[in-house]
């Protein structure tokens, strides 16, 4: 997947950190969440707001930066 599509970086936007979409919602916190233990599924349930694909972007651009 390319995560170009799903992350953007806006010095506006929560001081310029990767985020979903233009939205309040960094990279980090995406991956945190992950690493906490919660699932796909578990974040999707409780953040309607994100969909699969700004999840996979988010495990993307982490590797890769």
């Amino acid at each position: 997947m390319a995560y170009t599509s799903r992350i953007t970086i806006a010095p506006a936007i929560c001081h310029g950190k990767p985020c979903i979409r233009g939205m309040r919602w960094p990279v980090e916190v995406i991956i945190d969440m992950l690493g906490s233990g919660m699932s796909m599924e578990e974040i999707l349930s409780e953040h309607p707001e994100l969909e699969k694909e700004d999840i996979q972007a988010s495990l993307d651009f982490s590797r890769r930066e």
